[in-house]
């Protein structure tokens, strides 16, 4: 495991001299929280029936999404497409380590790096800045309890190991298809839809609730986010964790054995 720690290590350090990218997210992803906090606003002022995900615990789950967008795995990593565009993805096969967990090696670093650069002012923004400017209702407020805390850290890095694995399977998926484009916007769409980062997945219809809780986009942000604010009880946080364990050790499996599959018929483009 030296040389995946070693990539794993290299990268992340590379990845966290990008201060500037970081703040640029930042404001990004603080703009779309206020928009996104807006839409609720009036969605929970006009609705007749009180949604079982109270005010206040979706704005915690708006701001725990965008402190930690980029853990969630909504893109893939643009040198691994490029790689593939190009063909120089043969000299990924030449190393002494395994392609798979090679590609996941990065892409724990690729999550993991930004998150912890935007994550901190993100929260001292939601948490202090907009309570102080009057906004306390649109503020982030502390986790419901300190085993609710705990378990949220629990959760985020069992959603790291789950978001990587996602990853990982969608970078195999640009491997088989010779396409920087396709499986990236395909991950896109179906990863915020189905994972809670465009609606709160408890605001869905009830109907719906059993299929979404079933899928494995849901312990990238929606079972964290809905442990910090109390909707599920610290109590469970170990059925999540054996959620997120389960579905990363399936993907893993599923991705590998694509992968084997796809490399022993490559066909390289570029040169």
């Amino acid at each position: 495991m030296t040389g995946y720690a070693a990539v794993v290590a290299a990268r992340f350090r590379m990845l966290l001299q990008y201060r500037g990218a970081a703040l640029g997210g930042l404001a990004t992803q603080t703009f779309f929280g206020l928009v996104r906090i807006m839409i609720l606003d009036g969605f929970y002022r006009a609705s007749a029936t009180p949604p079982s995900l109270g005010f206040p615990q979706a704005v915690g789950y708006v701001w725990l999404g965008q402190a930690t967008l980029a853990l969630f795995p909504w893109n893939t990593d643009s040198e691994i497409r490029d790689q593939v565009r190009k063909g120089t993805v043969v000299y990924e096969l030449c190393r002494p380590l395994d392609l798979y967990g090679l590609w996941y090696a990065r892409a724990i670093a690729w999550r993991s790096a930004p998150t912890l650069l935007r994550m901190i002012p993100m929260f001292a923004f939601a948490a202090a800045v907009l309570p102080a400017l009057g906004l306390g209702d649109w503020g982030l407020a502390p986790p419901a309890g300190v085993g609710a805390g705990i378990a949220w850290v629990a959760a985020t890095v069992g959603a790291l190991f789950l978001s990587c694995a996602l990853t990982t399977l969608a970078h195999v998926g640009v491997l088989a298809t010779l396409g920087a484009d396709g499986v990236p916007a395909l991950m896109a769409t179906i990863a915020s839809l189905l994972g809670g980062m465009v609606i709160p997945l408890p605001l869905f219809p009830d109907w719906a609730q059993g299929l979404l809780a079933a899928l494995p986009f849901s312990g990238a942000l929606d079972l964290p986010a809905r442990l910090y604010v109390g909707h599920i009880a610290a109590a469970d946080a170990v059925w999540v964790l054996a959620q997120q364990l389960s579905w990363t050790a399936i993907l893993v499996v599923l991705g590998r054995w694509l992968l084997a599959r796809q490399t022993r018929r490559l066909v390289v483009q570029g040169g």
